[in-house]
């Protein structure tokens, strides 16, 4: 049974459409995460999903039931905020229940439930504290076991870990992912950030301008993008773009180069080759030449900004002993890790 299903959902305010007919199944079990740029209709999206905004068009159905018109109370669910949404005033113990208060159920399963949250979540220690003596990580995993009592159909998650610091976020990440392991609830996570995205979903899904550019499992959609948004998107640093011409297996780019490509397409192409597919090589050895203008190191290896005559590309070197600033190298690209997107429309190729 699918836990979740959208079909052609439209949101408007206004004479605005902001979502733009999403339609997508999400199977019992699964962690689908949102991603997009600002304003690309992730979040509202999900406060579609939740009863915050009232649908303008299209379904929405939770456990074999449409609830477009249903109170968010009323929808199975259960939602973790970007700003914790918990309240000073109550105890962890008192925050944590607070979602079971009008729920039909005898004082020792309410406990029980609040006793089991915390400890998943490593909270146990913390039940009578209040909010202002825990640390923001403490406080997110309060808003999380609120969400857990309910023992909801779907767990929605709306960029929860948008506040924290850089350390705190890689932390909370793998508790979320541990969390879900061990649950195997159905959650829909909305984040702007790809790394979250690619760490803890099972299928990703990329919007842009209220639309779906692609669904897939992190492999795919990093390994196969559908078009070039979802290419520059998806990985950091972004896949390069190189404009050309395709014909007889090879692509006469722009710039005056000329590669090989196993493609039978002809015409106007964009040439896509992701920075750790890219190497340093002598000048003479390959069929992309250029200038090295700013290098990066990062410990295991170094990010070569290299300026090839009309086009700037990052390309790999080692850890030790890149090229420096101001140095000519050539780069060879692995011939089985290039895209091809059409030029006008952005769509894959191959």
């Amino acid at each position: 049974m699918t836990t979740l299903i959208l079909r052609d959902l439209v949101k408007e305010f206004g004479t605005t459409r902001v979502v733009h007919g999403v339609s997508l199944d999400v199977t019992p079990g699964e962690f689908i995460v949102l991603v997009g740029p600002s304003g690309c209709g992730k979040s509202t999206t999900l406060r579609m999903i939740a009863g915050l905004e009232e649908v303008t068009a299209g379904t929405i159905e939770i456990g074999g039931r449409v609830v477009n018109d249903l109170e968010p109370k009323d929808r199975d669910i259960a939602m973790v905020f970007q700003n914790y949404a918990i309240y000073p005033h109550l105890t962890v113990r008192q925050n944590i229940g607070f979602g079971l208060y009008t729920a039909r159920l005898p004082r020792a399963e309410k406990a029980r439930r609040i006793e089991e949250a915390a400890a998943v979540l490593g909270m146990t220690a913390y039940l009578e504290r209040k909010p202002a003596a825990l640390s923001g990580g403490q406080r997110q995993r309060v808003a999380i076991g609120r969400a857990m009592v309910r023992d909801p159909a779907v767990f929605l998650f709306d960029e929860p870990l948008s506040n924290l610091d850089a350390q705190l976020r890689t932390q909370m990440r793998l508790e979320i992912k541990k969390l879900h392991a061990r649950l195997a609830n159905t959650i829909v996570y909305v984040t702007h950030d790809q790394v979250e995205a690619m760490t803890l979903a099972d299928r990703i899904v990329i919007m842009k301008d209220g639309r779906i550019q692609q669904v897939g499992s992190p492999a795919e959609v990093y390994h196969a993008p559908a078009n070039t948004f979802v290419a520059t998107f998806i990985g950091a640093p972004a896949m390069n773009l190189l404009a050309g011409t395709a014909g007889g297996g090879r692509v006469r780019l722009d710039i005056g180069a000329e590669i090989a490509v196993d493609t039978t397409a002809e015409g106007p192409v964009r040439l896509g080759i992701r920075p750790e597919d890219l190497r340093p090589a002598a000048p003479g050895a390959a069929p992309l030449r250029g200038r090295v203008s700013v290098a990066e190191p990062l410990g295991p290896g170094t990010l070569l900004h290299v300026d090839l005559g009309g086009a700037e590309v990052i390309a790999t070197g080692p850890g030790r002993g890149a090229p420096e600033p101001g140095q000519e190298v050539g780069l060879l690209a692995d011939p089985a890790a290039l895209h091809l997107f059409d030029a006008a429309t952005g769509a894959a190729i191959r």
